[in-house]
C-alpha cells in the first residue's frame, strides 16, 4: 500500500516537476523545497533553446488584452525581435524602502541599509509565498553572471512565475543549461532566486537578500530592477558579499577601453551616482579631432564590474551581465548613438510610448516629435495637447521606462566583453554632480587616498530631482543602495585589496563634468569632450603628464588637457581646475556629520585621512 502511494505521489511529482537540467543535489533540493512552498501546477525548466523562448514568446505575445502580464510584437521591420511591456502603476521602479539585507545580526548589515533579522524576515515572508503560484507555471532559470566558462563568473538560479522575468534574463545573462557548466554536480557556490509577482501589492512587495545564504527573495513586484534578480541583487548586493568574504570586488562601475593611435587599449572602471552621465561615458564617441587621430572608446560593461587580483598581481575586470537595462527617456541619436543602437533588435521595452501608426515605440528625448496617434506607459490614448515639460504626469513614458537590450548590439562592444580572463584596469574613476566644489579632475595622492574619495562621493541634486535644488547626496562608491553589507567593513575591504596589490593598484581618480558658471549654465562641454580628460588620465597612470600637487589631489596643468578644435579658453580651463580652499573647509565639515553614521566601525584611515585633508587645507 506504502509503495503505491509514493508511487503515485512520485507520478504526480513528475507531472508538475519534469526531468530537470542538472544533477546537483544541492539545486535540486531547493527546487524541491520551494515547489512545495510554492505550489505551481507546473514547473518549467528553461533551457535557453530558441526554440523554448520562442514558444514563451507567443504565450505572452497572445494574453488577452487587459491581462497585465501580457507583451506586445513590435514592428518586425523596424524593430525585428522586440517586444513592448507595461506595467502596473505602482510598480515602475526600485523600491529602496522595502529592499532589506537580512544578516544575523544588525551591525552586519550596516547603518546604510534596511535590516531584520532573517528568521523573523522569512517568518514575513513564508506566508505570503505559501501557494502563491497554484495555477502558475513556475520557471526555473539557471544563468551565469559572467562568461560561461570564467574563473570570474558566478552561477545563480531564479524561481518565477513570470514570462517577461525569462525574457528579460535571456537578455542580461547567459541563461540556459550551460550555466549549470561553471557550476558542476556537486557544488553549493549557486545563488538561490525565489521570485513571485503575487498580486502585485506594494503593501507586501519586498526584494530582500540573505547574504549569508546567497538567497534573493522577491515577491509582488513584476517590474525589471526588483525581479530580475541576477542583476543589482545578486551583480552588487551578494556579490557585493561575496566578494568580500573571498577576496574579490563587485562594484557599480563601468568598464571601458581607450584605444590610442597605436592600437593600445587601456582599461578604466568607473562609478558614478545616478544621472552623472555613466552610460553615456561608457559608450563615449570622441570628438572628430580625436577620432581622426585613432582614438577610440570601447564598451566592456555600462554599470557593473567584478574585479579580481590576476596572477600578474594587476586588478582584472569583467562585466558580469550579458546585456544593458538602460534609462529609455533622454536617450537619443545624439546624447547617446551607441546606446540607442543597442534596442534596434532583439530588445525588451517597458514602460515607454507605443506608437499606433507604425507599431514602434517613443519616449520624451528620443526626437522633437511628439507622436500624434500613441498610447501612453499606462494603456490609454495619448494627448499631446496636454503635454507639459514640467509635468512628467503628462508624459507618454514613464521617466523610469526602461530598455533591456543585447550587449552584442552596441557597435562599440569590446572584444574583450566576452572573454572570461577579465581586462587589467589601469585607472578607477568616482566622480559626481558638483557645482562648484570639486575640479574637472584630479588624481588622487595614493590608493588610500583614493579610497577615501571614494567614501565621501556626492552629488548635488538638480531641479530635475523631487526636494530642494543643490542638497548634497552622499553616495560612496555609488554603492549606497547596493552594498550587501556593513558599509564601513566595505571601505576596510577597499583598503585591504589596496595593500593586496601594493604598487600595481590602480590610480584612483574623480571627475566633476557639471562645474557651472554664475547663471548655472555649465562650463565643460562634455560628452564626447570628456575623452580629452580620459586621455590625460591614461598619460598620468603612465608617467607622461605632470601634475600640480594640492590639498585634494594632483591637479592637471591646464596646458596637459587637449583643447585642439574645442572653443574653450585655456583661462577657463584653469577656473574650473581650481581649488577652492574655504569650499573645501566646509566640506569636510560635511564629510565629518557623513561619517559619524558608521561609528567605531569606520576605517581609523579614513579618520587619518580627512584629518590630513583639513590639515593641508589651513596651509
Amino acid at each position: 500500500m506504502f509503495q503505491k502511494k509514493q508511487a503515485e505521489k512520485t507520478a504526480k511529482y513528475q507531472e508538475v516537476v519534469p526531468m530537470a537540467l542538472t544533477n546537483n543535489k544541492n539545486v535540486l533540493q531547493w527546487v524541491d523545497e520551494m515547489v512545495a512552498l510554492t505550489k505551481p501546477d507546473k514547473v518549467v525548466w528553461i533551457d535557453g533553446s530558441k526554440e523554448q523562448l520562442d514558444a514563451l514568446t507567443e504565450e505572452v505575445t497572445s494574453l488577452p488584452e487587459g491581462n497585465h502580464d501580457k507583451m506586445y510584437k513590435l514592428n518586425p521591420d523596424k524593430l525585428p525581435g522586440c517586444l513592448y511591456h507595461r506595467t502596473l502603476p505602482n510598480d515602475v521602479a526600485r523600491v529602496e524602502d522595502r529592499t532589506f539585507i537580512c544578516t544575523k545580526t544588525k551591525e552586519g548589515a550596516g547603518p546604510t541599509n534596511n535590516w531584520m533579522d532573517p528568521e523573523e524576515m522569512k517568518a514575513k515572508l513564508i506566508p505570503l509565498y505559501d501557494g502563491v503560484m497554484k495555477g502558475r507555471t513556475m520557471y526555473v532559470i539557471p544563468y551565469s553572471m559572467g562568461p560561461i566558462g570564467s574563473p570570474l563568473a558566478k552561477v545563480g538560479v531564479e524561481l518565477t512565475d513570470s514570462i517577461y522575468v525569462v525574457l528579460n534574463m535571456n537578455i542580461m545573462t547567459r541563461m540556459g543549461v550551460q550555466a549549470f557548466e561553471n557550476l558542476g554536480e556537486t557544488s553549493n557556490d549557486f545563488v538561490r532566486g525565489l521570485h513571485s509577482k503575487a498580486d502585485v501589492d506594494p503593501e507586501n512587495r519586498y526584494i530582500v537578500q540573505f547574504p549569508e545564504e546567497n538567497t534573493i527573495w522577491s515577491i509582488n513586484s513584476a517590474y525589471g530592477g526588483n525581479v530580475l534578480l541576477g542583476k543589482k541583487c545578486f551583480a552588487l548586493r551578494i556579490a557585493s558579499y561575496q566578494g568580500w568574504k573571498e577576496g574579490w570586488m563587485a562594484e557599480h562601475m563601468l568598464i571601458l577601453g581607450l584605444q590610442n593611435p597605436k592600437g593600445e587599449v587601456k582599461y578604466i572602471a568607473a562609478a558614478f551616482p545616478s544621472a552623472c552621465g555613466k552610460t553615456n561615458l561608457a559608450m563615449l564617441i570622441p570628438p572628430k579631432y580625436l577620432r581622426d587621430k585613432g582614438y577610440r572608446i570601447w564598451t566592456v560593461g555600462d554599470d557593473i564590474s567584478w574585479m579580481r587580483i590576476g596572477a600578474d598581481g594587476r586588478l582584472y575586470a569583467i562585466n558580469p551581465e550579458n546585456g544593458f537595462f538602460g534609462v529609455a527617456p533622454g536617450t537619443n541619436a545624439h546624447s547617446n548613438f551607441n546606446a540607442l543602437e543597442s534596442t534596434k533588435k532583439n530588445t525588451i521595452f517597458t514602460n515607454v510610448a507605443l506608437s499606433l501608426d507604425d507599431n514602434t515605440v517613443w519616449w520624451e528625448g528620443l526626437n522633437k516629435d511628439l507622436p500624434e496617434n500613441c498610447i501612453d506607459w499606462k494603456g490609454n490614448k495619448w494627448d499631446r495637447t496636454k503635454f507639459n515639460k514640467a509635468d512628467k504626469t503628462t508624459y507618454a513614458a514613464h521617466p523610469n521606462s526602461r530598455f533591456t537590450a543585447p550587449a552584442k548590439n552596441c557597435p562599440c562592444i569590446s572584444d574583450e566583453f566576452d572573454k572570461g580572463a577579465g581586462v587589467p584596469i589601469s585607472a578607477i574613476i568616482f566622480g559626481g554632480r558638483r557645482a562648484k566644489l570639486a575640479p574637472l579632475v584630479y588624481q588622487s595622492k595614493d590608493w588610500n587616498n583614493g579610497v577615501f574619495v571614494g567614501s565621501i562621493m556626492a552629488s548635488e541634486t538638480t531641479a530635475a530631482a523631487a526636494g530642494a535644488v543643490g542638497v548634497v547626496r552622499r553616495d560612496p562608491m555609488a554603492m549606497l543602495p547596493f552594498c550587501g553589507y556593513n558599509m564601513a567593513d566595505y571601505f576596510q575591504h577597499w583598503l585591504d585589496m589596496g595593500a593586496k596589490l601594493g604598487d600595481k593598484a590602480p590610480k584612483i581618480f574623480n571627475v566633476n563634468w557639471f562645474r557651472t558658471d554664475d547663471e548655472g549654465n555649465f562650463v565643460w562641454p562634455g560628452f564626447g569632450d570628456n575623452m580629452r580628460v580620459l586621455n590625460w588620465i591614461i598619460d598620468r597612470c603612465e608617467g607622461k603628464a605632470d601634475a600640480d600637487e594640492t590639498a585634494i589631489g594632483y591637479i592637471p596643468k591646464p596646458e596637459d588637457i587637449d583643447l585642439t578644435d574645442l572653443d574653450f579658453s585655456l583661462d577657463t580651463l584653469k577656473n574650473i581646475l581650481a581649488v577652492d580652499k574655504d569650499a573645501w573647509k566646509k566640506e569636510c565639515a560635511e564629510i565629518e556629520e557623513h561619517y559619524k553614521k558608521f561609528g567605531d566601525k569606520l576605517p581609523r584611515e579614513l579618520r587619518h585621512q580627512l584629518d590630513t585633508l583639513e590639515a593641508a587645507l589651513e596651509k
